[in-house]
């Protein structure tokens, strides 16, 4: 292995040690709460997607001062108290079930707030990590903490469907909280001295709201990655907010069945993370955001042919599919984005693409919890794998055709913002 890899950066490895955690609890939470919503709680279709609304909606409400907030502290800091707040959110859950006052207004209200707190993590995150490594191995490194994503998305529905036929979905609970504290230890123990914020000219919020959307939105090939994105994540919003109810009550599967298809059609993002480094080497970094979504994406359109029997197959083929084409396609432009952005505005930059781009999905939540109650379940996995498998024509469309690889912001950075072993 060579010296140059990041594996011998002490700090990053931290940095992947407390993703990998966090995210490990994450895709258990993802699983526990909604199979407690429709098991224990008896929830509606549209009470379902209430549930998957009110986990992403603090996109939507905060996400753009967020951005400005986050290039005005040190990120490191900010992911730590989000951790820590995450946690303390999840562990009222088994709480509350033990004591017997848990409801569902409780799960919607916690997934509300610990949205709140993904909100500044996620943009923290995507910010510090070009002030941690250089910007040329953003792609490695995008690439070894997808990969670990992609291990948690297989591995914790898995494990979150078997832990609640076992011990019950809120006691299940507890090992998202559990992941949210190991995340927090070790980005305590990370060394490497973060730049003080960079002082904006104007203090005022909303101009400097408005210059990170003039970023994003005046670059014709960031406007297409948010299509895409946005396009696919609406879709991936309504087909979250029934895809548990239509693998129990259509599929005929038990909730332990439900986080093993989970997990084998999450299998995709594993491929795809481990392999996305020497695929886009191959076929180039900027082609890699358009190609690989237009022949991976439509596989989606197979989900609907699920039936019990051995079409079942079907309901992990097409995610298998769309994952990895997905997961792929997440490397190559985030990449992008970092790449081509100065440190003072990745703040705004991520948190305008995060506003948009997440923020359709609490509103395709909304919509599938809709078309449940209208088209039946079937009907509504229909219409939300065809967007799901045309959301690819913004990049396709774009001038990243004509692009080979990401070019490179050139930017002075001081010695002491890298550590090399």
């Amino acid at each position: 292995m060579a010296r140059d890899s990041l594996y011998f950066h002490r700090d990053f490895r931290r940095l992947w040690v407390s993703d990998t955690t966090s995210q490990f609890g994450t895709f258990v939470g993802q699983t526990v709460l909604p199979i407690l919503a429709a098991t224990t709680l008896a929830a509606t279709p549209f009470e379902m997607g209430l549930l998957t609304a009110a986990e992403t909606a603090a996109f939507l409400l905060i996400g753009l001062p967020a951005g400005v907030w986050v290039d005005r502290m040190r990120r490191r800091k900010l992911m730590l108290r989000a951790d820590i707040t995450r946690a303390a959110l999840l562990f009222t859950v088994p709480i509350a079930w033990w004591a017997g006052w848990l409801t569902l207004t409780q799960l919607i209200v916690a997934g509300l707030l610990i949205g709140v707190c993904t909100v500044f993590f996620d943009i923290a995150y995507q910010s510090y990590l070009p002030s941690l490594i250089s910007r040329e191995r953003l792609v490695e490194g995008n690439s070894k903490l997808q990969a670990t994503q992609s291990v948690a998305q297989v591995a914790g529905p898995g494990i979150g469907g078997l832990l609640a036929q076992l011990a019950g979905a809120a006691n299940a609970a507890l090992v998202t909280g559990v992941g949210f504290v190991t995340s927090a230890l070790f980005l305590w123990r990370i060394k490497t001295v973060e730049p003080e914020p960079i002082p904006h000219e104007n203090p005022r919020l909303w101009p400097q709201i408005a210059e990170g959307l003039r970023f994003v939105f005046g670059n014709k090939n960031l406007r297409a990655i948010v299509g895409a994105t946005a396009t696919a994540n609406f879709a991936g919003g309504a087909f979250t907010a029934v895809q548990v109810l239509f693998l129990i009550h259509d599929v005929g599967l038990p909730p332990a069945a439900v986080g093993i298809m989970l997990t084998a059609s999450g299998a995709g993002g594993v491929l795809a993370a481990l392999a996305s480094a020497p695929l886009t080497r191959r076929i180039g970094q900027a082609r890699a955001i358009w190609l690989i979504p237009l022949v991976t994406w439509p596989a989606a359109l197979l989900v609907p042919f699920a039936e019990p029997g051995w079409r079942v197959g079907f309901a992990v083929l097409g995610p298998l599919t769309y994952s990895f084409g997905g997961i792929v396609y997440n490397i190559a432009q985030v990449s992008y984005r970092q790449a081509i952005c100065p440190d003072r505005l990745l703040g705004r930059m991520n948190a305008s693409v995060r506003f948009v781009v997440w923020g359709t999905i609490p509103l395709g939540g909304l919509t599938g919890g809709l078309l449940g109650e209208w088209l039946g379940l079937r009907g509504t996995i229909w219409a939300a794998c065809l967007l799901m498998s045309v959301a690819a024509l913004w990049v396709v469309c774009s001038p990243l055709r004509h692009l080979r690889d990401i070019p490179m912001h050139q930017e002075t950075r001081p010695a002491h913002q890298v550590s090399s072993s």
